[in-house]
């Protein structure tokens, strides 16, 4: 089977506004801030944090979703997400998927077009501050550097292989 059919990423909530092109539901849950924080509050995130103005999270609906169809469940989440569900009885596998450097992540984001230049400032500064964190001891399994995209995603692709074989095997038992 298809590593693809067996895991899926959970979309996450955001208070931003969509960018061009986005799907609710696919990229992310576009909800009200109102609406998310009323969610928070009754416990059904089980990571949540503020960036640039905007709240994200992953609810546990959106993990559960994933859950329902015989899927790994993918998250794409910040820093901040990773040291909350550290908090949780949750035993993930951390991956770190970075860019090589901040000059090649600020040619990325300005090529996409869809920062403002306060936007894009305030997510390069954040991602400093992510990647010189994200080498503390046992915060991730693995570190992959994007700096070739084929590559980044082979190796991606087996280690989650291998955690579907342990899945597989599980079962089995």
């Amino acid at each position: 089977m298809s590593w693809r059919r067996l895991c899926g990423v959970a979309a996450a909530d955001t208070t931003r506004q969509p960018r061009v092109g986005e799907v609710n539901g696919k990229e992310y849950h576009f909800v009200t801030r109102e609406q998310m924080q009323k969610e928070i509050d009754a416990g059904e995130f089980i990571e949540h944090a503020e960036f640039s103005g905007n709240m994200y999270g992953t609810s546990k609906a959106a993990v559960q979703a994933v859950q329902a169809r015989n899927q790994i469940c993918i998250l794409d989440i910040d820093l901040q997400g990773v040291k909350n569900i550290k908090k949780t009885d949750l035993k993930p596998i951390y991956i770190s998927v970075q860019t090589p450097s901040i000059e090649v992540l600020e040619k990325r984001l300005r090529d996409r077009q869809t920062e403002s230049e306060e936007s894009l400032q305030k997510r390069l500064n954040a991602a400093r501050v992510d990647m010189e964190l994200s080498n503390e001891p046992g915060l991730f399994d693995l570190i992959i550097i994007n700096n070739d995209l084929q590559k980044a995603y082979s190796e991606l692709k087996e280690i989650l292989a291998e955690e579907i074989q342990k899945v597989q095997e599980s079962k089995k038992s």
